[in-house]
Formats: C-alpha cells, sequence, structure tokens
C-alpha cells in the first residue's frame, strides 16, 4: 500500500495550491514532510514558518541545530531523518566522532558550553528526564529562555517529521556516489 498520498497540481484546493506555490518558491520542490502536511494546508503553512525559522533565523547555530537532530535520529533508527541528518551534521562541522556518540545516546564532549547546553537539554528531554531545577538552571544559563524555547520548538518539529516519514514508509534515499 502507498500510503504518501501525493496530491497532483491540477487537484489542489485553493489553499493547498497557495501552500505549494510558497513551499516551491522557497524550496524549488516539496520535501517528504510537506507532501503529508500539505493535505492539511494550515499545517503545512505553518510548519513551513516553523523549519524555515530554525533553519535560518534561529539562535541556534547550524551545528547545535543538528545536534538536537541527531538526538533524534538515535531513537529512528536507519530512518530518512537519521541519513539526512548524518550527511547535514558532517556538513555543519561536526565530526564523526561527535555524530557517533550522539546517535548512540552518549556524552559527545563538546567543548563549546552552548553545544554542550543544546545537547544536554536535547537528549534529556528525548529520553523523558526530568530535570532538576539545577539542572534546568544550568541549561537556562547557557541557552537563555530563547535558546531553550528553540530546542523544544526544533524537537517538535524534527520528531513530526521522523513520525511522518516513518508512518507513511517514505523511502530513504540512497546516498549519492561519490
Amino acid at each position: 500500500m502507498n500510503r504518501l498520498l501525493e496530491i497532483p497540481q491540477d487537484k489542489l484546493s485553493q489553499a493547498q495550491a497557495k501552500v505549494f506555490e510558497q513551499l516551491t518558491a522557497g524550496r524549488g520542490r516539496i520535501l517528504g514532510p510537506y507532501k503529508i502536511w500539505i493535505h492539511s494546508p494550515t499545517v503545512a503553512s505553518g510548519m513551513e514558518q516553523i523549519g524555515t525559522f530554525l533553519n535560518k533565523h534561529s539562535s541556534l547555530s547550524k551545528r547545535e541545530v543538528e545536534i538536537c537532530i541527531l538526538v533524534i535520529a538515535q531513537h529512528w533508527q536507519g530512518d530518512y531523518v537519521r541519513q539526512a541528518h548524518i550527511r547535514e551534521g558532517k556538513a555543519a562541522g561536526l565530526s564523526q566522532e561527535t555524530i557517533d556518540a550522539t546517535l548512540a545516546g552518549a556524552d559527545p564532549g563538546l567543548g563549546d558550553p552552548h553545544e554542550r547546553g543544546v545537547h544536554r537539554f536535547a537528549a534529556a528531554l528525548v529520553a523523558g528526564t526530568k530535570l532538576s531545577d539545577a539542572d534546568f538552571g544550568e541549561i537556562e544559563k547557557a541557552l537563555g529562555r530563547e535558546g531553550i524555547a528553540e530546542v523544544l520548538v526544533l524537537l517538535g518539529y524534527y520528531t513530526s517529521v521522523a513520525l511522518g516519514m516513518k508512518v507513511h514508509e517514505v523511502p530513504i534515499p540512497q546516498p549519492a556516489a561519490s
């Protein structure tokens, strides 16, 4: 059964067509999760705004964004998000050792205090750990309230991507031959 139901462009509702135009104007194409979300154009539009903000305008660095996503990917063995963000993590300057440790659920030994705070906060949240007031205070000192808010939303956004891709059985693209 093909779970990913792509809507032909000529069958889009007016609201879906507007989102389609918004997505293709910014990205040139519609990525996998948006093929799922466009069935609810308000969701697709909102997720596009959130995704664009997180990936282009967040107070988090590209490395920190990828650290968060790799923490999520630790729980999605072999999936689309995991494969894509191993590549993205390397492109953002994360070492293979950092990537491997993060995917294994281990402390990657990050030297930057902000990156350590991002990893610590994301790992605790994804693991379902209740943070003590002292731990929260240390994370707040490292990230600030803006960083805390952005890590929370980043985790929610990419968990939604991972869940959507998994439930719709979106095939993992094969890496380009080198």
